[in-house]
């Protein structure tokens, strides 16, 4: 395998949507939200009210999720793992398919978080199974865009996890996550989510290119990056735009090093000796 030049992209690649977010918005209304949620659990009583006693932990994990992820430590992710684990011993899938499903994606969320803070699969295993899940119930052709959310969401954990490991495999399961989100995805009507898909894709397949013989990866990596180009150029923040074109550029630069730099036609001929020539008789 054509592993020479390694991983080139961090994982920071499928998370600028994430830190878009960051810089249009603060936490206080978060933390606010976040210090509120105990006492409204005090007050609803599980036994009597489940569903509704489950509602409010998911909202409260979800809440500690996005709070966790605008954090450098682990400790709000943790307890949004807690809180949404919590919500999906009431919220089942028997019972309330569609709000398990909803929970499973949340749970993941917040374990991509946890995984991308620490080196270990396990976190991010866990994200996986917990979109998957979800999968389960959100269907493609009652609730496309949310089918299509969680399809993104399940491709950057197998991207992240197959940037760690040694083999393909997760990265190509990332590759087709991705893909099935651009089924949905419109460009029109929704162009900064468009483009994220579209960087994740191109992160995902040059990564691929880097471990695979040829350039065809490495090929369809750079479109992707042109069609997030093209979308992104005048919306994003310039550094954000920038961290694509290197991608981009480090990618179009593996695939000259790896094309042969020969004019079409021109054939080499290669000459072998074939032993040594013997001394004149003259």
């Amino acid at each position: 395998m054509a592993r020479g030049r390694g991983r080139i992209f961090k994982e920071s690649g499928y998370n600028a949507l994430m830190m878009l977010s960051l810089r249009e918005s603060g936490t206080a209304r978060l933390e606010e939200a976040v210090a509120a949620f105990p006492a409204a659990l005090e007050e609803l009583r599980r036994e009597l009210v489940p569903l509704d006693w489950a509602k409010a932990q998911n909202n409260f994990g979800a809440a500690l999720s996005a709070l966790g992820q605008r954090e450098t430590g682990t400790a709000r992710l943790e307890e949004a793992v807690t809180a949404l684990r919590k919500a999906l011993e009431e919220r089942t899938r028997e019972l309330v398919p569609f709000d398990w499903a909803t929970t499973q994606n949340n749970l993941g969320v917040a374990l991509v978080g946890l995984g991308q803070r620490e080196n270990g699969p396990g976190w991010l295993e866990g994200a996986v199974a917990a979109f998957r899940a979800a999968l389960e119930e959100v269907r493609r052709d009652l609730v496309p865009l949310k089918w299509a959310t969680t399809q993104q969401n399940l491709g950057c954990a197998l991207a992240m996890l197959g940037e760690r490991e040694s083999g393909t495999a997760r990265l190509k399961e990332a590759v087709v996550a991705f893909r099935a989100a651009l089924e949905v995805e419109n460009r029109d009507l929704a162009p900064f989510k468009w483009a994220q898909i579209q960087n994740n894709l191109g992160t995902a397949l040059s990564s691929l290119g880097h471990q695979e013989n040829g350039t065809l990866r490495l090929k369809e990596a750079v479109v992707a990056f042109d069609a997030c180009l093209e979308a992104i150029v005048s919306a994003w923040p310039r550094e954000l735009v920038n961290q694509v074109r290197e991608q981009r550029e480090k990618t179009q630069t593996e695939i000259m090093l790896r094309t042969p730099k020969w004019p079409n036609g021109v054939k080499l001929t290669i000459f072998t000796p074939l032993g040594k020539i013997p001394p004149s008789s003259s």
